[in-house]
């Protein structure tokens, strides 16, 4: 009982509101000083430094800058306007647009608090004016947020693929079926509500191809950057972390030079929000690490998959039972937090039942994006009821449509593999 501890300690932290990296490195330091001295404190300190020093994760913070620069630089603005030519004429017009934008974005930044808040500060005011109810536009724009970090190049995609020891490219191609999907259903959800309460579009008419033809040379160079990265890596020209950083160079020439509105005074802002962000991220990567150690020391994965082993040798029972789970602790957990500390518990034990880690990853990534709009606390949530300034049991009462659309997509990319590979299938 004593090797569960630091698990115990954890949860107790999680609840008394510590964040996520200090929980963690709470839980540990508790195991190595009382339970577990052998080994020295300074090689536990060591750990922790040493744990994020792989060439692999100088791909996060870039990525996360290329985010950064794009919400400056002119190209958000360009997304948000191809997609209300492509989706603008449909019922619910700018809500569509909403979940459109989302997927645009997706292949930009990656991240899904980001898009929710930039997308509360410029969407949803204008969905208000057009008569959308503040609770809605809000429950819209946390759930089409969920679909960003699915789509390539999320940050979430290159941490489940080093984990789990897949390719990242693979995990990259993996994450485009999942996100088209999560944006259909939305979109079917969004119809569905506003024939009943009578939301209009935001068009008069469908754009024509020459309207569509015509903003498309405009996007053009914000939609090249997710295709670019794939393609270049597929290729060969460039590992994931060389695609970052030609991915912000990209961008900083696009916006400097093509969109013209990326100015020197905000390069200072675009480093202090890579720095802010990157910090967060390492701190829960390395404190997540030393966990990990622990877990093994204690041999827990071992014994976690023994369980789900003797539970059940049917792999289609034991992924009904890890969405349960997962759907469960990201209710309490932020996304990534629950990805790295979760993914190393799991993926032994899916593999072990001969689960393609590869599909794992795709159902473990839309579960626990999920997760991010279910109470009591969901990320997306929480940044787009502040910002919106909408009270909780407005959201709960307009989100369900949107949670039970992406509980369909999760079922069919659980139970049908190639359905959730079906882009990487074709480059077998």
């Amino acid at each position: 009982m004593e090797s569960f501890y630091p698990i115990i300690i954890l949860f107790i932290l999680f609840f008394l509101d510590i964040p996520i990296g200090f929980a963690l490195i709470g839980s540990s330091l508790f195991y190595f000083v009382f339970l577990n001295n052998t080994m020295p404190m300074n090689m536990v300190i060591q750990r922790f430094v040493t744990s994020i020093e792989s060439f692999p994760y100088l791909a996060v913070p870039l990525f996360i800058m290329v985010g950064s620069v794009m919400n400056y630089s002119g190209i958000s603005e360009q997304l948000m306007n191809m997609a209300e030519v492509l989706a603008g004429h449909m019922k619910g017009g700018l809500a569509q647009v909403n979940c459109i934008l989302s997927a645009l974005m997706g292949g930009i930044s990656g991240s899904a608090n980001a898009d929710a808040a930039m997308e509360s500060k410029i969407l949803v005011p204008e969905m208000i004016k057009k008569g959308f109810s503040k609770p809605f536009a809000a429950a819209i724009t946390a759930a089409s947020s969920a679909v960003s970090p699915v789509i390539p190049p999320g940050t979430n995609l290159i941490l489940y693929a080093l984990i789990a020891n897949v390719p990242v490219g693979d995990m990259f191609l993996a994450g485009y079926t999942p996100g088209i999907l999560m944006t259909a259903a939305l979109m079917i959800a969004v119809h569905i509500v506003s024939v009943k309460r009578g939301y209009a579009p935001s068009r008069e008419r469908r754009a024509t191809f020459k309207e569509i033809g015509k903003q498309s040379l405009k996007s053009i160079w914000a939609l090249a950057i997710p295709f670019g990265i794939i393609l270049g890596m597929r290729v060969g020209m460039f590992t994931p972390t060389e695609a970052g950083g030609i991915a912000v160079l990209f961008c900083f020439i696009v916006g400097f030079f093509i969109y013209k509105k990326l100015k020197l005074h905000h390069i200072p802002l675009i480093l202090m929000e890579t720095v802010k962000s990157t910090g967060a991220v390492m701190i829960i990567i390395a404190s997540a690490k030393v966990f990990g150690y622990y877990l093994t020391l204690e041999r827990i994965p071992q014994m976690i998959t023994e369980m789900l082993m003797n539970f059940t040798s049917n792999p289609f029972i034991l992924l009904m039972v890890i969405n349960v789970l997962l759907l469960f602790i990201g209710m309490f957990i932020e996304g990534g937090a629950a990805l790295v500390i979760l993914a190393p518990l799991l993926v032994p034990a899916v593999k072990a039942l001969g689960v393609d880690p590869l599909h794992f990853g795709v159902i473990f990534i839309v579960n626990i994006m999920i997760g991010g709009l279910t109470p009591p606390f969901g990320s997306m949530m929480f940044t787009v009821c502040s910002i919106v300034n909408v009270k909780l049991e407005e959201f709960l009462k307009e989100i369900w449509p949107f949670i039970i659309a992406l509980l369909c997509v999760l079922l069919l990319v659980t139970y049908s593999k190639n359905v959730a590979l079906f882009i990487p299938n074709l480059f077998i």
